[in-house]
């Protein structure tokens, strides 16, 4: 699952919405929305939006699981629909550099978006408006991995297309999926995980061990960015898995102003081996 809205708000109908309510809000929408369409900042975004709302509403069973269960009928380990499945799950394959045409039977430009069985939203476009809405003018997609921080931070890169070197630009801010558009083709980015930092859209997640006596007395450590090192201030007496906030350390927005944030959970470390004066400390203290 891509989004968090209600899909029902992202087509503009009610809950009470007949089948033909739902087709009819989500050919106005979507045409509104196609990126061949609409070049406004933010359209590509939405029209994955529409598109995952219609998938899911669009489909009876899946939409009476997300009327019991709400998104969580679609989330890993959560109510999964009567397949057992989850529609949304799905990762991007493939090697450094890898070429597909994104209208050829398993070239999918979003597997890693998370439509369920590795559809793709133009398809599902496609589909519904009869596949003649553009898929001629469907241009070659290109799938490019690239690192973490690259991703995180911004990057120029050369490769090969064609026999002719191109400069790839990577805008501080991309993501899994990220499309760069150029004039006879797009880039589809994937990005390598990081051995500390986990991201969730613009927001950075990193475990962090504390020492004990920190943990009981207070004081500050060191903790790593996007950006570098930061020093936080640790409360006396903080608890196993407490989870810090700090404000706009996270990744630049893509599509958008400022930065998201960056949570650090605090993993108290228990020391294993003890001194006899250690122990003795604590007996006293207990």
């Amino acid at each position: 699952m891509a989004t968090t809205r209600d899909y029902y708000d992202i087509l503009g109908i009610s809950k009470s919405a007949t089948a033909a309510d739902i087709k009819s809000a989500y050919r106005k929408a979507a045409l509104k929305y196609h990126p061949d369409r609409n070049k406004e900042a933010g359209a590509e975004a939405k029209f994955k939006e529409i598109n995952e709302a219609y998938e899911v509403l669009g489909d009876e069973s899946k939409r009476k699981n997300y009327d019991q269960f709400g998104h969580a009928a679609f989330q890993q380990g959560g109510f999964n629909s009567a397949t057992g499945g989850n529609p949304f799950a799905g990762g991007f394959g493939g090697g450094p550099f890898t070429y597909t045409y994104s209208n050829q039977a398993g070239g999918n430009p979003f597997e890693g978006f998370g439509f369920g069985g590795g559809s793709d939203p133009f398809d599902i476009f496609e589909s519904f408006f009869g596949g003649g809405m553009g898929r001629a003018q469907r241009k070659p997609m290109y799938g490019l991995e690239v690192d973490f921080m690259d991703a995180v931070k911004g990057a120029t890169k050369t490769i090969e297309v064609d026999g002719k070197e191109k400069i790839i630009k990577i805008p501080a801010g991309s993501d899994e999926g990220t499309r760069i558009r150029f004039t006879d083709f797009d880039i589809r980015l994937s990005v390598r995980p990081h051995s500390q930092f986990k991201r969730d859209r613009d927001d950075i997640y990193v475990d962090i061990e504390l020492p004990l006596v920190i943990a009981i007395l207070g004081g500050e450590i060191m903790v790593p960015t996007v950006d570098g090192d930061v020093k936080l201030k640790i409360r006396p007496g903080t608890q196993p898995s407490t989870m810090m906030r700090l404000r706009e350390q996270g990744v630049v927005r893509l599509h958008g102003r400022g930065k998201g944030d960056e949570y650090v959970r605090l993993l108290v470390k228990i020391p294993e081996k003890l001194t006899r004066q250690q122990r003795d400390a604590l007996k006293a203290f207990e």
